[in-house]
């Protein structure tokens, strides 16, 4: 960033907390309504930054009671959240409470720390878990030996091959790491192979970001009726703290960026099903989330919603079945790592889970509760609407980071976009599917004259 900014030098976390906290309160608070729950919401989106701080002080001072301490900061913040998101269905009455700024001046923020925050991806240094996806596509292409088990134990279920378009693109601008290892010394080789590795992490963390962002706004414009609040909860997202300090790891956007996407795409099942699959296919986790989302298509659209979600299930498969060279001693491994085929781990645990006088076996009574929620919602709320699509959506990714074994409470932006929509969403209770749907499985044109004819 300092190529182009004279003198430019990123801001410290600590700073940007105060100064986005602050410019969060005078642009979305509601001075003339203090106890409205928005304003207690934006309250609770700045009490997470306290924790993330806490976290990071204390892993960069070798200092666990401080760690510690903000793992539990953000588990006390995430219930909180997760309590006001599950009375969500009930609040029917949701009065249009607009930002305190125009659509211009979001527009203009928005896009500026759009260009600030993608400068610090590019300028920011990437640690060894955050290049592992951009490692095992290379692991794999080239069929060199990998211990897919400890890539689980480490970093989690996962694709790889998410990666493989994007890890082709930097290879052509840095060149082929195995052709440069035939030409120059090993060193130089390692050190060219480290650029596609940043260079791919950095292109699909940017790319999910953009996602997120864009994914947002038409979903204020097309579902909300209302552009500025897409634009609002866009610019939000890109203002908090979680934001500024993550915004590099790949495995915390990646997933809500296909999820987000999902939701823009709800009005067409097999769409939605396929980024649904392929969210799946990322993290695993969002699997968890198919009961609820079956239940919003029982009504209609449900075998198209399945049908997507297998298609894209099938063609992440076949990728890594040709990647591998159809070896099954090779697939299957990779198969499991994806699915996260296995009995939950007791040793080795990262976030809340690592320290001394928490108990792991806690994860299994917490991890069946979750389970259980999980299902309850293909039957609860009973009336599903859009509304209840997002904030039991929500929930569900809230709700995993208590028993996430790989950095539990700090996975934020898994639920953050989902939780922003729900904050700032108008009263969707007509969106349902058989309401919004059509009953084929492609979409039909309108035609001519039949928006006047029924304005008439």
């Amino acid at each position: 960033m300092h190529w182009f900014l004279f003198q430019y030098e990123r801001v410290p976390p600590t700073t940007w907390v105060y100064l986005s906290s602050l410019f969060t309160i005078a642009v979305y608070f509601k001075f003339s309504r203090l106890w409205s729950v928005r304003n207690l919401d934006l309250i609770g989106l700045i009490l997470l930054a306290p924790g993330l701080l806490m976290v990071e002080y204390g892993r960069s001072m070798a200092v666990a009671g401080i760690e510690q301490l903000g793992f539990v900061w953000l588990f006390a913040t995430a219930a909180l959240f997760l309590i006001r998101l599950l009375l969500d269905p009930m609040m029917v009455r949701r009065p249009l409470l607009e930002p305190n700024m125009s659509v211009g001046g979001l527009t203009f923020v928005g896009v500026s720390l759009l260009l600030f925050l993608m400068a610090n991806v590019l300028t920011s240094s990437l640690s060894e878990d955050d290049l592992a996806g951009s490692k095992q596509v290379e692991q794999i292409t080239t069929h060199r030996e990998v211990q897919v088990e400890a890539n689980l134990a480490s970093h989690g279920p996962g694709f790889p091959p998410l990666f493989w378009l994007p890890h082709l693109l930097t290879q052509k601008i840095y060149g082929s790491a195995d052709a440069v290892a035939g030409q120059l010394p090993m060193v130089r080789a390692a050190i060219d192979r480290k650029k596609v590795h940043v260079a791919t992490t950095k292109t699909v963390a940017v790319l999910s970001h953009l996602a997120i962002i864009i994914g947002m706004v038409v979903i204020g414009f097309q579902h909300f009726d209302n552009i500025k609040t897409g634009i609002a909860v866009a610019t939000l997202y890109l203002l908090l703290p979680y934001t500024a300090q993550y915004t590099a790891h790949v495995d915390h956007v990646l997933p809500p960026a296909l999820l987000v996407w999902a939701i823009v795409t709800y009005r067409r099942p097999m769409v939605a099903g396929c980024f649904m699959g392929l969210a799946m296919g990322v993290g695993y986790y969002p699997a968890f989330l198919l009961p609820l989302w079956f239940g919003f298509y029982w009504q209609l659209g449900l075998w198209r919603f399945a049908a997507g979600v297998l298609l894209a299930v099938a063609v992440l498969t076949g990728i890594l079945a040709v990647m591998t060279g159809f070896q099954l001693e090779v697939l299957l491994p990779y198969l499991r790592q994806m699915f996260g085929l296995r009995w939950p781990i007791m040793a080795d645990l990262r976030g809340f889970w690592q320290f001394e006088g928490v108990d792991p076996f806690l994860r299994i009574p917490i991890l069946a509760a979750f389970v259980v929620l999980c299902i309850s919602f293909a039957i609860w709320p009973a009336q599903k609407n859009l509304g209840t699509l997002i904030s039991c959506s929500a929930v569900g990714m809230l709700a995993a980071q208590f028993w996430h074994a790989y950095g539990g409470g700090l996975y934020v932006a898994w639920y953050l976009p989902l939780l922003l929509m729900t904050v700032f969403r108008p009263n969707l209770e007509d969106r349902v599917a058989l309401s919004t749907l059509g009953k084929g499985w492609l979409p039909r044109r309108r035609a001519p004259g039949h928006g006047v004819e029924q304005a008439a």
